[in-house]
């Protein structure tokens, strides 16, 4: 009797353990300028070895850099045949699984990037960061990044994805795909239960060129911007500071600032509810193609993590208009 109280008690203990756990996850505050010859502890990142990223290499240098002595170099190499479908080349860096935030809360994430010459002008899909959903063994089809930051024709861009919504086509004004004021621009793909939405581009986007499927109108994905358009890839050093809270039922919530300028507010339905998902978002970055030519390099510095605005904008006065 006196065991099984022992051992009621502890099943107890654990239990009351997971949520909390999640909870000090979410409380973390993570950071790592990359100034020494491997990732920092309090910066809870690593390279994943597996073979999607047997293209890329990730290295420690000194002679591009943000600010400290060091920043982290990662490149790509052509390793899937030009016509393979469904593979692709990557350089990425993780958290560490349990250092993930729980899918339902809020977080700022900050990190500096430097595109390295040659930039590519290609129609492509590009990825230089991403932020997904786990995914589990029972779901079934294709889960896109809930957020993301994106090149294609040598334009910087930024989109949410979430559930396949009905929208309605966009006017086409002038050559130029328009949608009503409180209407965002999406990508409509019933087949894959995704919609994938436009919030953010630099000032070079063409919208007749550049429209990449954002041809439909939602409003189930609301924008506010704040006048300043996404810097060009080739500016230099881009410090991104991104507030990333999914909701798939519509309470979805992301702030997105580059360069210390606000870009834009996206309120909404962002990401996934799907049978067999998991209960955690996690972030990742590094340069993601598809089958691609050449070398692309891709230069990351100062990366901090959150729940605490300030640590990671570092504006004070900006951080109290967040709401």
């Amino acid at each position: 009797m006196i065991r099984c109280r022992r051992l009621l008690a502890a099943f107890v203990l654990l239990a009351a353990a997971l949520p909390a756990q999640a909870e000090d996850a979410a409380s973390q505050k993570l950071s790592d300028g990359f100034d020494g010859s491997g990732f920092a502890e309090t910066g809870g990142l690593y390279y994943r070895n597996n073979a999607e990223q047997k293209a890329g290499t990730a290295t420690f240098q000194s002679a591009v850099k943000k600010v400290g002595t060091g920043a982290l170099e990662l490149s790509v190499r052509p390793l899937c045949r030009p016509d393979s479908e469904g593979c692709s080349e990557r350089a990425e860096i993780w958290e560490k699984t349990e250092l993930r935030v729980p899918y339902d809360r809020g977080v700022w994430f900050g990190f500096a990037v430097k595109l390295a010459d040659p930039i590519p002008q290609d129609d492509h899909r590009y990825l230089i960061a991403q932020w997904k959903r786990e995914i589990g063994p029972d779901a079934e089809g294709d889960f896109s990044p809930f957020l993301a930051l994106r090149l294609d024709n040598g334009r910087l861009f930024a989109t949410i994805e979430s559930n396949y919504q009905p929208g309605t086509p966009a006017e086409v004004k002038d050559g130029i795909p328009t949608c009503p004021a409180g209407q965002t621009a999406v990508w409509l793909r019933p087949e894959a239960n995704q919609m994938r939405s436009l919030i953010a581009h630099d000032a070079r986007w063409r919208s007749q060129d550049d429209t990449n499927g954002f041809d439909s109108c939602t409003d189930k994905v609301t924008l506010t911007s704040h006048g300043n358009p996404l810097p060009t890839p080739d500016s230099g050093w881009i410090d991104f500071a991104i507030y990333s809270h999914p909701g798939p039922d519509g309470t979805g919530h992301i702030e997105l600032f580059a360069n210390g300028r606000w870009i834009v507010t996206a309120k909404g339905f962002v990401g996934h509810k799907d049978h067999g998902l998991g209960e955690n978002q996690y972030f990742k970055f590094g340069p993601y193609r598809a089958a691609g030519e050449g070398v692309w390099t891709l230069y990351y510095d100062d990366f901090r993590r959150s729940p605490d605005c300030i640590d990671v904008l570092r504006d004070a006065e900006a951080c109290a208009l967040v709401q």
